[in-house]
């Protein structure tokens, strides 16, 4: 299995590494402005995440693709949980910048209208929306993994009832573990989600208001509007499906709680209602249903039936990609969520972007679409077929290409050389 989902990994991790080079980049050439005025805290945010991150993921990279036949299984362990503390590092810092946009602290403007850190760095670092986005988005990530391999599971335990064929135990294996993940790490996400809306609601109050959806103050208890179309021309939700008082319950915890809406909030200052409205209610829905398959397999599971319910295995299928999509709806909520800010109350995107034409802009984004259509086409065609073949006893891990290398022995294997 390990053999298996490795290679998987290794194009994922190739495929993320083109992405992310790109955006270091758009610093200077899009946002050229930005980089300017919060450069002195941005920057050193920044290589922090190259220094630590980037390199602990290098360096013990190659140990875990290529290292299983060449040093000892506790080396090769410590190497691939080293990649994936790296990972985890790298969402930290990046996480850690974006958390100071979102709620800048600790800096002062210097005579030249820089932003400078002080008194201290741990304040920027740990500003105050940063340990629930931390925490947030790294579950994400991890439930994301698991509807990903309980996705490719199902679908090789519905091809195994098909076909009517022996059970497939690495199939069953990781199906399982895929859903004892999503069973008991739902939860805890609707959780953490809670309580960063109530840190997002302290901080960024006009990014709940279009979260949800309430254009007008409510003074004694506002309800929570669970579908409608947002008209921001008229300032209303027309054809609104509500709950009356329940977003004072779940933001303030008295139904008849006053909650302020965005009537409160300068024009020019309120973010795009529409898209947030719905990007939050994409989010939270997958959620839900997430939460609704972690129950199904433990109903499933508490009945012996875990491999044996088809629709399970389809409900299972279908949520596969769910994770990519819920993690999308959420990144929307928050950074068009804060507009028209790029750093929240301080600085505008409008003033932020770098002084290029418009058609200089699109060209440049144009060949960037085409190419990233083209690599990340292939990668997911390639990513398919790799998870559409069984894994296997005996599965080959990844080829370092080089056929004239001599193989270790068992011997030298079992003693890390």
């Amino acid at each position: 299995m390990f053999n298996y989902w490795i290679k998987i990994f290794a194009v994922v991790f190739a495929m993320g590494v083109v992405s992310g080079i790109v955006l270091s980049y758009q610093f200077g050439t899009n946002w050229s402005v930005f980089s300017d005025i919060a450069g002195p805290i941005i920057g050193p945010l920044m290589a922090y995440e190259v220094l630590t991150a980037f390199f602990l993921e290098a360096g013990f990279l190659g140990v875990m693709l290529f290292g299983m036949d060449r040093v000892g299984k506790k080396l090769h362990f410590a190497a691939t949980c080293m990649v994936a503390l790296g990972t985890f590092v790298s969402a930290f810092w990046i996480l850690s910048v974006n958390s100071w946009m979102q709620t800048p602290v600790g800096f002062q403007v210097g005579a030249n209208g820089q932003f400078l850190p002080g008194p201290s760095w741990w304040d920027i670092v740990f500003n105050p929306s940063f340990p629930y986005r931390l925490v947030h988005t790294v579950i994400a990530a991890y439930l994301t993994t698991a509807f990903v391999i309980g996705g490719v599971g199902a679908w090789h335990l519905l091809k195994e009832r098909v076909a009517q064929a022996q059970p497939n135990l690495h199939a069953r294996k990781m199906f399982s573990m895929a859903m004892w993940m999503t069973a008991l790490v739902v939860p805890i996400q609707i959780f953490v989600g809670d309580m960063h809306g109530l840190n997002t609601l302290e901080h960024q109050p006009q990014k709940v208001m279009a979260m949800e959806g309430h254009f007008d103050s409510h003074a004694d208890g506002a309800p929570l509007i669970l579908f409608g179309i947002p008209n921001s021309g008229e300032k209303r939700i027309d054809y609104a499906v509500e709950i009356p008082k329940v977003s004072s319950l779940i933001l303030k915890h008295d139904l008849n709680a006053p909650m302020a809406g965005l009537d409160t909030i300068p024009d020019a200052d309120e973010p795009p209602v529409g898209i947030v409205f719905w990007s939050f209610r994409i989010m939270v829905g997958i959620g839900f249903a997430m939460l609704g398959v972690g129950a199904w397999s433990l109903l499933a599971r508490s009945r012996r039936k875990l491999y044996d319910w088809p629709w399970l295995h389809r409900a299972a299928l279908l949520m596969a990609p769910s994770g990519f999509i819920a993690v999308i709806a959420g990144w929307v909520t928050t950074e068009v969520g804060r507009q028209p800010f790029v750093i929240y109350n301080l600085l505008r995107t409008s003033d932020a972007a770098s002084p290029l034409d418009a058609p200089a802009v699109a060209t440049s984004l144009l060949a960037f679409i085409l190419v990233y259509f083209i690599v990340f086409g292939a990668g997911t065609w390639y990513l398919l077929k790799l998870m559409s073949s069984s894994p296997y006893v005996g599965e080959a891990g990844p080829d370092r290409g080089d056929d004239d290398a001599v193989p270790a022995s068992d011997d030298d294997t079992e003693h890390g050389r």
